[in-house]
Order: structure tokens, then C-alpha cells, then sequence
């Protein structure tokens, strides 16, 4: 695919890094040349120094024959004008923007699609980082939590601890032990180092386990893993910004939310905007005030600031006076694997989960929903089937007789409202929903493939 990426910032450069590795035809524009040149050394792309809504700048990129555009700059307005450029003049076919401002997303319907500004797709990544969050603190123990077909199955990772008891056994023995409820092990990191898992896997403690099951069965497969963690009831945010203000929102009929912003003015916005949060007003790394509003006695701590290593920091006290887990936003890569697992629980990086729903719009083939895992090192996606066993290699099919490229699992598939887990024998069908991870992301191309309607013998 021909694909023009409207800004090279963190979002914009990991995805151009992405695509590019996937031989995909890709084009960067952005004002700031350092940046540009830094990408170009590293990656086979090109790049164009410009403004990213100018005509001139889409032109000298190629938009008059791009499949698609992708703008991610820092400024909503700059990508939703560069989206009603790209189709007034060129015609590009897709255009996907990322809109961070609430005020513009609260009135979607009326602002976007064919009779407003031309955005094909819109991504929040505020409100997908929020989502994110909140899924993990319905599961505490989870360090990751994502949905398939709105949420009817979720694949789950979780490190498995001494004293779980599958810690020790062979996979297989999950099924007789748990004759009433279907699972399957997608993938394992043991190490950091990936394995395709089979009914002789022995899963040791420490392992990271990527599971599929249907939402209700969650719960029951993860205690066979690790000891399942009580339920958690107080939240304590620190930053009142998009993200901090969205989750306490979300929270705050169901858990006791406290959030603890700088600016008094800020202060006072989010007590008339929130209902049953407490609202604090001071620095989340002042210890004489977590002592005060009783951090020992927290469940979960998220530090959602702008400023990562405020976060870090406020998170390492945090954790130290006795929070009981701790999730940190880390804007830069770089800072994620060196600071999860150790003081800090859980390092949430939005690039990665704006990355994945990215990449499902891009994906050849029907793809409904794309997770970026372990930072992107492996991939999750549901793909639907289509056609029959004449036009499909996959439809008609046994899953035992797909020939499923090296380091790809399917791990359910949806039917309808149906959970069907991928066992060898069973058959997929026009329309099912197909979970698929892989854990060597160079194989995406040969899975997309897979997806496409065609003659399958030819």
C-alpha cells in the first residue's frame, strides 16, 4: 500500500517503523527536519519536510495516487484539514485522523464522515488508553487486557507465579482440570524470549501467558496461573489531564476514585465535571500528602501526567509507602521495558495501544481489530472470514488443515454471539471471526493472504 503518515512524532515514527518493515510504500511529512532525517536513516522511507495541511507538501508526497492518508501530527485542527484537503484534491480514498480534543469527539456524528470534515476514521488516543486502563483494573493481576468482537472474547497476559496451579504441569492438564471451561494458551514469553505453546508445554513460574477464553470464563483461568488477586475497590490518579479526568469518569460509580491534580484551576473544573470523585489539589510526589489521604491502603495507583519521569517518580513513592499496584503512563519508548516488572507493575505506553487500533485500518483483508502485544514485539488481530472452500484457504476448513505461516496460533473464533476456542478439528465458516497471534511480525503479510478472497488454488 501506497500510505502518507502526517506527522513524526512517537506515534507517527513507530508506525511509519511499522509499516515500512512490512514493504509497504510509506511517505512522512513534518516541519521538523532533525527528526525526519533520524527516521530516514533507520528506515526505508521517504520523508518530506513541510506543513502537513499544505496542498504543496501532499502533492510532492504523492497523495494524488496514495491509498491512504494518516495524520497524527500534535494539532487536530492541522489533520482534520489535511484530511479535507487530501479528498477536495487528490481523492485520497482513506483518511484517518487522530482528534484528541473531547469537544470535538463529543459531537463525531454531526462533525465527521460524508457531510462534514472527510475523516474516515477517527482515533482518540486518550479514550483508548483509558479503556485500556480500566480493563486492567477489572482484572487485577492482568498485565494486559484486550477485546474481540466487542468484548464477547478477551486475550489476556498475566505472569504466572509459584503456587498457581498450572505452574508446574502441562498444558494439556488445563482441560481436565478444568473440564466446564475452554481456554486456550495463545503464546508464551518466557525470558523475553517467545514460544508457541503446545499440550506438552510445561508452564514454568515467571512465564508471561497470553490466554484467550469467553469474558465470563477470565476470571477462572486466570486463578489457574497465578493466586487471583482480591478485587479492587480504591483508585488513587494523579493528573487531572484528558486521560486522569476520562478514568475517573469511567470509575467513579463503581470503585472509590481519588485524583490529585496541580492546578487549582484544573482543580476546580474537574469537581463540577466529576460526581463521586475526590478531587485533591497538590503534587502526587508530595509524600506528607499520599500519607495523608492514606496511600497504604490504595489498590491502584496510576500516575497519568505528562511528564514521565514526574510519573516514575510519583509511582516509585507510590509503591514504596505501600500502594498495591502501580501502573505508570511512559510516553517514551525507550523507558517502558527498563522500569515495568520492577517498582512500577505495569508501564502504559499509548503509543502502542494507538499503534494497534492504527493498524487495523490498515491491514489487508477484513480486519476488525488489531493489539499491538509486548510493546510490538508480537501481534494480536481478528480477521473475518470470508467466501467459500473454493474462493478461501481458510473457509471450510479444519483449522488442523490451514497452512498457518511460522509463529501464528488462532486462538478462537467468534460465531455470532458463540465462543467457539480453536481446537484442530474445528471447521471455520463464511463470516466467523478469526483470532489470530503471532509472535514474528514479519509474517503479517503471509496471514493477510490468508484472509483474502480469491481462487484459494490459485
Amino acid at each position: 500500500m501506497k500510505i502518507i503518515i502526517l506527522g513524526a512524532g512517537q506515534v507517527g515514527g513507530s508506525l511509519a517503523e511499522h509499516l515500512a518493515n512490512e514493504a509497504n510504500d510509506i511517505t512522512v511529512i513534518d516541519t521538523d527536519s532533525a527528526r525526519l532525517r533520524e527516521l530516514q536513516d533507520r528506515l526505508d522511507i521517504r520523508t518530506i519536510e513541510g506543513k502537513a495541511s499544505y496542498p504543496s507538501a501532499l502533492e510532492q508526497a504523492g497523495a494524488q495516487d496514495a491509498d491512504m492518508l494518516i495524520a497524527v501530527t500534535n494539532s487536530d485542527e492541522v489533520n482534520m484539514t489535511a484530511c479535507q484537503v487530501a479528498r477536495a484534491l487528490f481523492n485520497v480514498p482513506t483518511k484517518i485522523a487522530r482528534v484528541r480534543e473531547h469537544d470535538y469527539l463529543q459531537r463525531d456524528h454531526a462533525m465527521f464522515g460524508e457531510k462534514g470534515i472527510p475523516v474516515d476514521v477517527l482515533i482518540s488516543p486518550e479514550e483508548l488508553v483509558t479503556q485500556h486502563i480500566k480493563r486492567m483494573i477489572q482484572y487485577p493481576g492482568a498485565l494486559q487486557v484486550l477485546d474481540f468482537a466487542s468484548g464477547q472474547a478477551q486475550l489476556v497476559a498475566v505472569k504466572a507465579y509459584y503456587g498457581g496451579p498450572l505452574v508446574g504441569r502441562e498444558i494439556s492438564f488445563l482441560r481436565s482440570h478444568m473440564p466446564n471451561i475452554d481456554t486456550r494458551v495463545a503464546a508464551i514469553f518466557r525470558q523475553d524470549h517467545p514460544m508457541i505453546p503446545k499440550g506438552d508445554t510445561v508452564i514454568e513460574a515467571d512465564d508471561e501467558v497470553f490466554f484467550i477464553a469467553a469474558r465470563r470464563d477470565i476470571r477462572a483461568v486466570m486463578s489457574e496461573l497465578r493466586r487471583l488477586d482480591r478485587s479492587y475497590k480504591r483508585i488513587m490518579i494523579a493528573g487531572g489531564g484528558n486521560i486522569g479526568a476520562r478514568l475517573a469518569g469511567s470509575l467513579e460509580s463503581d470503585y472509590q476514585v481519588k485524583l490529585i491534580e496541580r492546578s487549582l484551576d484544573r482543580c476546580n473544573w474537574l469537581a463540577r465535571d466529576l460526581n463521586n470523585t475526590i478531587v485533591l489539589h497538590g503534587s502526587a510526589s508530595d509524600r506528607d500528602l499520599l500519607v495523608e489521604e492514606n496511600i497504604e491502603d490504595t489498590d491502584v495507583f496510576c500516575a497519568l501526567t505528562n511528564d514521565d519521569e514526574a510519573n516514575i517518580m510519583a509511582s516509585m513513592l507510590a509503591k514504596r509507602l505501600g500502594a498495591r499496584t502501580v501502573m505508570t503512563l511512559i510516553n517514551n519508548p525507550a523507558y517502558v521495558d527498563l522500569v515495568q516488572g520492577g517498582v512500577i507493575d505495569i508501564a502504559i505506553s499509548p503509543q502502542q495501544t494507538t499503534i494497534g487500533a492504527l493498524l487495523t485500518h490498515v491491514r489487508r483483508g477484513d480486519v476488525a481489530a488489531v493489539h499491538s502485544l509486548r510493546r510490538g514485539a508480537a501481534e494480536a488481530l481478528e480477521a473475518v472470514a470470508h467466501g467459500d472452500k473454493r474462493s478461501s484457504k481458510v473457509v471450510g476448513r479444519a483449522i488442523e488443515e490451514i497452512d498457518l505461516p511460522p509463529g501464528t496460533t488462532i486462538g478462537a473464533i467468534i460465531r455470532g454471539s458463540e465462543v467457539l476456542i480453536a481446537h484442530d478439528d474445528l471447521v471455520i465458516e463464511n463470516n466467523d471471526h478469526v483470532i489470530l497471534f503471532l509472535v514474528d511480525k514479519r509474517r503479517i503479510a503471509e496471514v493477510e493472504r490468508l484472509f483474502q478472497v480469491g481462487l484459494a488454488f490459485f
